[in-house]
């Protein structure tokens, strides 16, 4: 494993899979006509507007290129690195965006200024307009290139998952696998909490 959490030759596609999987969330979501959040452990719900759908999905290939986690701080980390490369979102997405970043300025404010800093340079898939599929059948390493980041990703401490997470990274799909690869025997999964 290249240090980030989905290996370089993985396919964009089975990254976005295991990313889904160990965060509770589904492909189905994409497009469902509400969409659920958390701010501060707090769940709400709002209108997962055109504008919306079309940015979460990049949004989480973003995280799957770059290795922040979707803790308070992985995703003050992400929206500070997305503002580099932010172009018009709408106010909607636009402030999920900008509201993120400075969340980092309480949360962890040194990894968000980190972060802010990691984009200079870089290309956010807001900025380009690629076919999503073909952004899928890349692998991991070409969508690294094609943002300009470093070939293991931004991310400079180990990612985290949101607090409702049902895999804990530790024992997640992506480390079990990656670690099947390397020939080592995978640590069992941890049982879900009941509460």
């Amino acid at each position: 494993m290249d240090g980030s959490p989905f290996p370089a030759d993985w396919t964009v596609r089975r990254a976005r899979d295991v990313y889904l999987a160990e965060n509770g969330f589904t492909e189905a979501e994409y497009d469902a006509k509400w969409t659920h959040g958390l701010f501060f452990g707090i769940p709400f719900v709002v209108p997962n507007t055109k504008k919306h759908r079309w940015a979460i999905r990049l949004h989480d290939l973003h995280h799957v290129a770059l290795g922040f986690g979707t803790d308070l701080a992985g995703e003050a980390e992400i929206s500070a690195w997305e503002v580099r490369g932010l172009r018009f979102l709408g106010p909607y997405v636009g402030t999920i965006v900008a509201g993120g970043m400075l969340l980092g300025g309480v949360v962890a404010p040194k990894r968000t200024l980190d972060a802010f800093r990691a984009g200079k340079g870089c290309r956010s898939l807001w900025e380009l307009d690629l076919d999503y599929e073909s952004l899928l059948a890349m692998t991991v390493g070409e969508l690294r290139a094609l943002l300009g980041v470093p070939e293991g990703g931004v991310a400079t401490t180990p990612r985290k998952l949101h607090g409702r997470a049902p895999t804990p990274p530790s024992s997640s799909v992506a480390h079990r696998a990656a670690r099947e690869e390397e020939g080592s025997r995978p640590t069992p999964r941890a049982a879900r909490p009941t509460a």
